[in-house]
């Protein structure tokens, strides 16, 4: 990773840190739309536990243990993961819920084909390069049981912000403060290299609107 990169990657930590901080449980506490469509993916494939990659402040994390699965909650914001743990107890689903500090950049902390689901919603287009998101979903792979099934949204280069604010490359783009990579349908595609692609749904989220794909693709048996 270039110096700029990796500078880029710390200023983001930095400022999801300051922005939980000064906006605690921002997302709320109801579900993402598309943790709502998880939970039915997941039963379907008779998924008992997830795993979610940055769960932020835990509405999805916490959401997923109230329709009784066990969870995984990860992100690099220790700031975010205290106020998941704080929902966890407030819902009474603490028991269920396990929420580890960890940056996506290394590899996953759990064994091998020992999770039936992964859950990440916007996370694979943070500023990560495409080398980085490759190396990511191949992490998911390897802890996923087979006919496991992975769930995750991310913007595309459909959407307005797209080629425009602060340009980082490889299709990273910054607004706000916040840095996003977009995906474009060959990066979708090329992600789901040995696994079933089973869906990507497009669909808009947000103000902007923003626009993303809900991708959804199984590990074969």
């Amino acid at each position: 990773m270039t110096g700029d990169r990796q500078d880029l990657v710390g200023a983001q930590q930095m400022h999801w840190q300051e922005m939980y901080t000064v906006h605690p449980g921002m997302y709320g506490e109801g579900p993402s739309a598309a943790a709502v469509h998880a939970v039915g993916v997941f039963r379907a494939a008779g998924a008992r536990d997830v795993v979610e990659l940055g769960a932020g402040h835990g509405r999805d994390a916490v959401y997923f243990a109230r329709e009784g699965f066990g969870v995984r909650a990860t992100d690099f914001s220790t700031t975010g993961l205290e106020q998941l743990r704080a929902a966890a107890r407030r819902q009474q689903v603490a028991d269920r819920v396990t929420a580890v500090v960890h940056d996506v950049r290394d590899p996953l902390p759990v064994p091998d084909a020992s999770v039936d689901a992964v859950f990440a919603h916007m996370l694979l287009c943070m500023a990560l390069s495409t080398k980085q998101i490759h190396a990511l979903v191949g992490e998911v792979g390897r802890v996923l049981r087979p006919g496991g099934a992975f769930v995750y949204t991310v913007r595309n280069t459909g959407d307005a912000h797209y080629g425009t604010g602060i340009a980082h490359g490889d299709h990273i783009y910054e607004h706000g403060g916040f840095a996003v990579h977009f995906f474009d349908r060959a990066l979708v595609d090329a992600l789901a290299g040995g696994w079933t692609l089973n869906e990507v749904h497009a669909f808009e989220e947000g103000d902007l609107p923003r626009r993303l794909w809900r991708v959804t693709q199984t590990l074969p048996r």
